[in-house]
């Protein structure tokens, strides 16, 4: 550990100050800690292989069940025989152990973990899933872990961490009409680049994050991991507060960054005049102005995923697409983040609008983003996306090509059948 009198002058960012509290250390960048987790999550692409860990670790018990969840959402409902067993296994093990378990049609593991109240501020979580990043936007340091770490974490609880540097953008004015959280974390990463924040903490404040819904942030957040961050932290204000205590009764307490806190770098943007992005394949940090991608010939649309499946997103995208039709030679797949998202969604009217539109609505889960089932595009095919990645092969074809931008990007370029700007819509 870093000699304390070398530190006690200096404050600590929100990483050092969680990982600080959970090793029961006074811990600094750089140092390598052991600490205990709050809460270990799992989902069908990693947990059938956290379970064999398991198994070959000669363990019996997972070290508390009520802070451990595994969800089935990647592949749901199954597409594939060999899938089925693998979710069979799951589920298996969930009765065994007793721990929460997301079957299919629950929704996708990043919306249900804070969905349902497992995860609150100054929390330490880990997840076999790299948008584990996404809780950050509630002042929780959460990351992404392989499935053997999953297997450890089961057992015992604890898990080793390396103590990011981090990297604190500090993003001034409000964002215009049009433009939404989506845009802002796309320029961000066209900026740092894909590996511009590799293992270190992203660090999210200024005018513009306080002036975005909870549910917005959680946008900004579950992409910290596409500058190669380990987490995309927020600290806690009165929305953040607000939204927890609406979907958790388990206390907590906030976690700030001190004033004379050390970071690796500061990036300092104003947002007031940002215009909506695109970025175009094969790379998240592939971005530009839409403008500059304006015109695109579009074949598919996507709207949903753990990156902008929530209500808040398809209020958005229903807005525009009211009243219009999707062309007959144009598809748009809807998938709702969670059951209750799409309770809501049917309530609000919202899936009627889609279905009149002529989207197809599918079960909440990730499979139109994953690539395992629920809209894999053709050879050649273009495709806009709310999700996260648009690699090679991402929605299971290496032959088609992935634009993301955000829910109101993709409604409007579905109706015109080319990227468009939704500012034209509203």
């Amino acid at each position: 550990m870093t000699p304390k009198g070398e530190w006690n002058r200096l404050g600590k960012t929100i990483a050092e100050k969680i990982l600080s509290k959970k090793s029961g250390q006074d811990v600094r960048a750089n140092d390598i800690v052991v600490a205990d987790l709050d809460f270990v999550m799992g989902q069908d692409g990693t947990s059938p292989l956290a379970i064999k860990a398991f198994e070959n670790m000669k363990a019996e018990k997972v070290f508390d069940p009520k802070r451990i969840a595994m969800v089935i959402d990647h592949s749901a409902p199954s597409p594939l025989e060999g899938v089925s067993q693998l979710h069979q296994q799951m589920r298996t093990f969930a009765d065994q152990q007793g721990i929460n378990f997301y079957d299919i049609g629950d929704g996708v593991c990043h919306q249900l973990v804070p969905e349902q109240g497992h995860v609150v501020p100054g929390n330490l979580v880990i997840g076999a899933d790299s948008h584990t990043c996404t809780y950050g936007a509630i002042n929780v340091f959460s990351t992404g872990v392989g499935s053997t770490d999953l297997a450890a974490g089961l057992i015992s609880g604890k898990l080793w961490f390396k103590v990011p540097e981090t990297i604190k953008f500090v993003l001034n004015g409000k964002l215009p009409p049009g433009v939404y959280s989506k845009d802002l974390i796309l320029y961000l990463i066209g900026d740092v680049t894909a590996d511009g924040a590799t293992y270190m903490a992203a660090e999210y404040t200024g005018e513009a994050i306080a002036d975005l819904s909870v549910e917005a942030r959680f946008t900004i957040s579950n992409m910290a991991i596409e500058m190669g961050a380990k987490c995309g932290l927020m600290e806690a204000d009165e929305k953040t507060v607000a939204w927890v205590k609406e979907h958790s009764k388990t206390p907590f307490e906030t976690v700030k960054a001190d004033d004379d806190a050390i970071y690796r770098m500061i990036k300092e943007y104003d947002v007031s005049k940002l215009e909506p992005q695109i970025a175009k394949p094969h790379t998240v940090d592939n971005v530009v102005p839409l403008r500059e991608a304006a015109g695109t010939p579009i074949q598919q649309g996507v709207i949903g995923t753990c990156t902008n499946g929530r209500i808040e997103d398809l209020r958005i995208a229903a807005g525009i697409l009211k009243g219009n039709k999707i062309p007959h030679n144009v598809r748009l797949v809807v998938a709702p983040s969670s059951r209750q998202v799409m309770l809501q969604a049917l309530r609000e009217g919202l899936i009627e609008v889609f279905v009149q539109s002529g989207a197809a609505v599918v079960t909440p889960g990730c499979g139109p983003c994953v690539g395992t089932h629920n809209g894999v595009p053709s050879n050649g095919e273009n495709v806009i996306s709310t999700a996260n990645r648009n690699f090679k092969g991402r929605m299971g074809n290496n032959k088609a090509f992935i634009y993301l931008g955000s829910p109101a990007t993709v409604a409007a370029s579905v109706l015109k059948g080319k990227i468009t700007d939704p500012r034209e819509f509203l």
